[in-house]
């Protein structure tokens, strides 16, 4: 009779806990929903901070100064200001092996010819638990001087992308602090903020790291670098409605929690291969361009704020035009 009564008694609970989690849900949705609604101001639009990343083909010997060339006829009709050229990966003890890179120096010098004003990050990283140990003093020292090697190369800065680094990591911010003094432009990709209370907590019941920061270990990011570049995209957000609330929130709160000094990037998906059935149809340029112009005009002209676009090798002309149409939206800079 007793174990009978502890068992109704567990199941009433678990059904309310799953109510509660539904409502939750429910709460939730319906803010994303709001937020993506309203008119944008017309001076809520690309101010020639943006970013794109770029991919490995650049450095490796499969791309020419005549492809270079190409690329800033491209770039020349964007806001675009800083690229991020994948020059990784780091190895297991956070060493770069130069083999794998063997014409980087040459693009770097033909970037700057034909991109005038652009200015070229070595975008590196590796997967960490598991693979690389960031919390090993070592593996950090072999970054950095990793770091002094790309920027002999004449790069202008470092674009830093480590995942999954977990909210409150203090190797990740030593790393930063001692990175800082090593080159004159440090940015980082980051994951996306905890949108609101208990969020965080919830999605790490599903995965195994976080897939959000803390806003106040953000902040602590963003404190130590030029640039932070939030990958709002892979929100896992099944409806644009959804995604694109998402992304503004995410923008909003990256703008309240960055310093005025410092350039804030919304990450504008512009790849087609999500991984979930709902990912390509859910997530597009054109959102998070529309989203990133209503997080301006709800917290007025920023200056340092744009988009950086993710990734070169997989946007489409489409992509491109979404960019251009939902973000330039200047004939100045075209």
């Amino acid at each position: 009779m007793i174990a009978r009564t502890v068992i109704r008694r567990g199941l009433r609970l678990l059904a309310l806990a799953v109510v509660v989690m539904v409502a939750l849900v429910g709460v939730v949705a319906a803010a994303f929903r709001v937020q993506f609604t309203g008119e944008a101001a017309d001076w809520a639009k690309s101010t020639g901070n943006d970013a794109l990343w770029m991919g490995h083909m650049w450095v490796d010997g499969r791309k020419t100064e005549k492809d270079v060339k190409a690329l800033a006829e491209r770039l020349r009709r964007t806001g675009i200001k800083d690229i991020y050229v994948h020059s990784g990966p780091f190895t297991r003890d956070g060493t770069l092996d130069l083999t794998v890179i063997p014409t980087a120096k040459s693009f770097v010098a033909w970037a700057h010819k034909h991109l005038p004003g652009v200015r070229v990050s070595a975008w590196l990283g590796q997967k960490v638990d598991g693979f690389l140990d960031l919390s090993s003093p070592a593996t950090r020292a072999n970054i950095l001087g990793s770091v002094k090697t790309v920027m002999g190369m004449g790069y202008d800065g470092v674009h830093y992308n480590f995942e999954p680094i977990s909210s409150g990591d203090t190797a990740f911010l030593d790393l930063l602090d001692r990175t800082r003094p090593l080159t004159p432009l440090l940015s980082t990709s980051t994951p996306q903020i905890e949108p609101y209370p208990l969020m965080r907590p919830a999605a790490r019941i599903f995965l195994d790291h976080d897939k959000y920061w803390a806003s106040e270990y953000f902040a602590d990011v963003a404190r130590r670098t030029d640039q932070v570049a939030v990958m709002a995209y892979d929100s896992g957000m099944p409806l644009t409605s959804l995604y694109g609330g998402h992304s503004v929130r995410q923008a909003t709160l990256a703008l309240d929690l960055v310093p005025q000094d410092k350039t804030v990037l919304l990450g504008a998906p512009a790849y087609h291969d999500h991984g979930i059935p709902w990912g390509d149809q859910a997530e597009s340029v054109a959102d998070a361009a529309t989203a990133a112009r209503l997080a301006l005009t709800s917290r007025g002209p920023r200056e340092r704020f744009g988009l950086a676009v993710y990734v070169d090798f997989a946007a489409t002309e489409q992509d491109w035009r979404e960019y251009t149409e939902g973000w330039l939206r200047s004939q100045s800079l075209i």
